[in-house]
C-alpha cells in the first residue's frame, strides 16, 4: 500500500517569520499520520522550519539543489548543506526551474543521483506543455523525461523516488488537468518505470498530480488508482488550505 503524499510548494513566498507561524498552525491540526506531510520552502526559511517542525512527522523539503557536494558555484545549495539542516526532501526538475533556469533532463539525473546518495527523497517533476499537450505528445515527452530522470538508478533508488506529474499548462492558472486525464498520464508513468525497472518497483513509486490543485478538487485526484498525493503550490501557502489537502488525502 503507497502512502499518499501531499506536498506544499511554496516557490519564492513567505520569510522565515512566515513560515514559523504557518508551522504553529500545522502543529495545532489533527493531521493523519496515514498521509505525508511535506512543506518544500525556499532556502532561507528551511532551519526555522526544521526547528518548529521537529517531533511533528511532518517532512521540510527544498525546491532545489546543486549536483555537486561544494565547488565554486555561485548562488548554488548542496545536498550536505541540506542534510545539515535538518532538510528531507527535495523538488527537482519543476517546470519553472527547467524554463527559467536552464533545468534540462541530464541536470535533473544529475541532481536526482546526488540526493539519493546523500539521502534526501527526490521530488522529481515532469511534465508537458500546452503545445505539446496539443499536438499529442504528452506521452512522449513525460516518457522522456521519466526515463532520464532515472537513468542509472538502483531498483532501491528508484522505490524511494517520487515522481510528479505535473502539466505545465496547468500550473499556476487555474486549469487543472481532469482527474481522469491525470489518470491516464500517471498510469502511463507507473508503466514507463515498469518498463525501465520491473513491475514490483513500479507498484511501489509514489506518483502525485500537480497544477492547480486545491480543496476543491482533490477528492477526484486522490481517488484514482494510480494517482498517490499531490505537490500543491498556491493552495500550500495558506495554512487552513493545506491542512484541509492533507486530511483529504487520508
Amino acid at each position: 500500500m503507497r502512502k499518499p503524499v501531499i506536498a506544499g510548494n511554496w516557490k519564492m513566498h513567505k520569510t522565515a517569520e512566515e513560515a514559523v507561524s504557518f508551522a504553529a498552525e500545522l502543529k495545532q491540526a489533527d493531521l493523519p499520520g496515514e498521509v505525508e506531510a511535506v512543506i518544500c520552502a525556499p532556502f532561507l526559511a528551511l532551519p526555522a522550519l526544521v526547528e518548529e517542525l521537529t517531533g511533528t512527522g511532518i517532512g521540510v523539503g527544498a525546491q532545489n539543489v546543486h549536483f555537486e557536494q561544494q565547488g565554486a558555484f555561485t548562488g548554488e545549495v548542496s545536498v550536505p548543506m541540506l542534510k545539515a539542516a535538518g532538510v528531507t526532501y527535495v523538488i527537482i526538475g519543476h517546470s519553472e526551474r527547467r524554463a527559467y533556469f536552464a533545468e534540462t533532463d541530464e541536470t535533473v539525473n544529475k541532481k536526482v543521483k546526488a540526493a539519493l546518495n546523500g539521502g534526501l527523497i527526490p521530488i522529481v517533476c515532469v511534465g508537458e506543455t500546452l503545445e505539446e499537450r496539443e499536438n499529442d505528445q504528452t506521452k512522449e515527452v513525460v516518457r522522456k523525461q521519466v526515463k532520464a530522470a532515472s537513468a542509472g538508478l538502483s531498483s532501491d533508488e528508484m522505490k524511494k523516488t517520487i515522481i510528479a506529474y505535473e502539466p505545465v499548462w496547468a500550473i499556476g492558472t487555474g486549469k487543472a488537468s481532469t482527474a481522469e486525464d491525470a489518470e491516464e498520464v500517471c498510469s502511463f508513468i507507473r508503466k514507463t518505470v515498469a518498463d525501465q525497472f520491473d513491475q514490483q518497483v513500479a507498484n511501489e513509486v509514489r506518483i502525485q498530480y500537480g497544477g492547480s490543485v486545491k480543496p476543491e478538487n482533490i477528492d477526484s485526484f486522490i481517488k484514482q488508482p494510480n494517482i498517490d498525493g499531490a505537490l500543491v503550490g498556491g493552495a500550500s501557502l495558506n495554512a487552513g488550505s493545506f491542512i484541509q489537502l492533507v486530511q483529504a488525502a487520508k
